[in-house]
């Protein structure tokens, strides 16, 4: 007969008792109780076989198996507050009845007052003949939590191009290991079951297409298809980890919040943000500023809306409204998922490449051979498939940041100019000029041709939001009649160190050309003409 016995005492009474269930023919006869101080419970049986169990202050489960014959000892240690265990099923059996009783609570036992014991140690009168059973939970190790995907994708991706020159190579042996019968009879069936063959390559031809077209998505905004296999979620948690290493290297470089360069971009955010806040992905997040002093020109937004700008781009361009259109166009890769699309379209050509990886070391005679098969594969992927797309994402986030400009009553005419003026001071530093297939981003011309196409639908755009009027010259024509004033005087120099001083002074006599952290910072929220 197995007895599941529990044991209650009062809050800060130290009183203890012990129930003992009859056993069959009366072989457990005595039932002793003490409970005078903190004495422990003691129950002697009819033989000399005992147990002893120690319980802690902690809430285990015990259970007393075997035959009647045994029985344990139950020693309480340090026990204040038993009454309050959660999640704990009371069960009472009645002797002396036929039917069965069972009590589920999930509220704890000091709220069941039907049950306390009376401060006398007295069961209550109604108890008097049932047995007691308390079942308490088990207390478990604490849960691992599994790693993220994102970085076990981070963790994994390494060791897919490692995995497949390894089988690769691994069937190439085996192949020239085969004897000649062998081979041949191996082609011939092949051979016999090419149509086999056939329909399983083109089913699983079938079941890439069928993955590719349910994840298609549309762009906000443009409306574009595109795929997206890399999940919201899953991009944030990588942006969490890109935002802790770019603090830990800048941490000592970020401008206070009092600098004046660091309200500026503070102030043409917030406006940014004001501006398009019926946009929802622009709403949904919190942009947080950080101005990093380094001598670069470059900024950056990361997916969870940490707002990076270096003090490079601040001297580099020559208004607010030219840091607004910049500012504009790094959030809008955020707005429009570039991170996530990105992701996606480089998880997919990682995946189809490891197949042409492991059957180009599986076809190359030599191992040779097959790194310089790897080598034109990466290559092709590269320059065929990642930056041409990383250019069209660049145009897209140009389009839809200048509509963002526009809405912010920015003058976006002066957006082209900024990357004239970038295409000029490369020349003057003697940067070479590569093609634009070999970069990431497209050329300054390209770049100014296309903005230039834009601008028109732009100040449409920013005429709807009831902006003020822009007065004054246009920019891009200040901009071209100072080139040709450059080249006008550049003839009339006779040393090329003369020459570079005419450069840089020109530039310096440009009417835009002015510091950001000298300009008030009332207006980026209320652009002056």
């Amino acid at each position: 007969m197995n007895i599941l016995c529990g044991l209650k005492l009062l809050g800060r009474s130290c009183a203890s008792f012990q129930l003992v269930s009859l056993a069959k023919q009366g072989k457990c006869n005595n039932l002793c109780r003490f409970y005078t101080g903190c004495r422990p419970t003691q129950v002697s049986c009819t033989r000399d076989r005992c147990q002893r169990l120690d319980l802690s202050r902690n809430t285990r489960n015990c259970f007393l198996t075997g035959s009647p014959d045994s029985c344990r000892n139950i020693i309480h240690k340090e026990l204040r507050d038993p009454l309050n265990v959660p999640n704990t099923e009371v069960c009472e059996n009645a002797h002396h009845s036929s039917g069965r009783f069972c009590f589920r609570s999930s509220r704890t036992l000091g709220e069941i007052t039907s049950l306390q014991i009376s401060s006398v140690g007295q069961l209550p009168r109604h108890f008097s003949a049932w047995n007691i059973q308390i079942i308490r939970s088990f207390r478990t190790s604490p849960s691992f939590q599994a790693l993220p995907v994102p970085f076990l994708w981070i963790i994994v991706k390494p060791f897919q191009k490692l995995f497949a020159i390894i089988l690769g190579r691994s069937i190439r042996k085996w192949w020239k290991a085969l004897p000649d019968d062998k081979r041949e009879l191996f082609k011939a069936s092949a051979r016999k079951n090419k149509w086999k063959i056939l329909f399983g390559v083109s089913s699983l031809g079938v079941l890439f297409v069928m993955f590719y077209f349910t994840h298609l998505e549309e762009t906000p905004i443009t409306g574009r298809a595109r795929l997206l296999a890399f999940g919201r979620e899953h991009c944030r948690e990588l942006s969490q980890l890109e935002y802790t290493m770019w603090m830990e290297e800048f941490k000592s470089k970020m401008l206070p919040e009092t600098d004046a360069r660091y309200r500026v971009v503070e102030s043409v955010v917030s406006h940014l943000s004001e501006s398009n806040k019926d946009i929802p992905q622009f709403s949904a997040l919190e942009w947080v500023i950080h101005v990093v002093d380094e001598p670069d020109v470059n900024a950056f937004v990361l997916p969870n809306g940490q707002v990076f700008v270096f003090t490079g781009l601040l001297h580099a361009v020559s208004d607010i409204h030219q840091l607004s259109f910049i500012l504009g166009h790094e959030i809008a890769h955020v707005v429009l998922e570039h991170a996530a699309e990105k992701a996606s379209l480089v998880h997919l050509l990682d995946f189809l490449s490891l197949i042409f990886l492991t059957m180009i070391w599986a076809i190359c005679p030599r191992d040779s051979l097959a790194v310089v098969g790897q080598w034109i594969q990466s290559k092709l992927q590269e320059f065929m498939f990642n930056r041409p797309y990383s250019r069209t994402l660049e145009a897209e986030a140009d389009k839809v940041g200048l509509q963002f400009a526009a809405k912010a009553c920015v003058d976006v005419r002066a957006s082209s100019v900024f990357w004239q003026q970038m295409e000029l001071a490369e020349t003057i530093q003697g940067q070479p000029k590569l093609p634009e297939w070999l970069s990431t981003h497209p050329s300054h011309e390209n770049r100014v041709e296309h903005l230039d196409r834009l601008i028109p639908e732009a100040l449409k755009i920013r005429e709807s939001c009831n902006c003020p009027s822009l007065s004054g010259p246009d920019p891009r024509l200040i901009f071209r009649l100072n080139m040709q004033h450059l080249l006008e005087s550049s003839k009339d120099q006779e040393t090329p160190n003369s020459t570079e001083q005419d450069l840089s002074k020109s530039k310096r006599d440009f009417p835009h050309t002015h510091k950001v952290e000298d300009m008030p910072v009332t207006f980026a929220v209320k652009p002056t003409n």
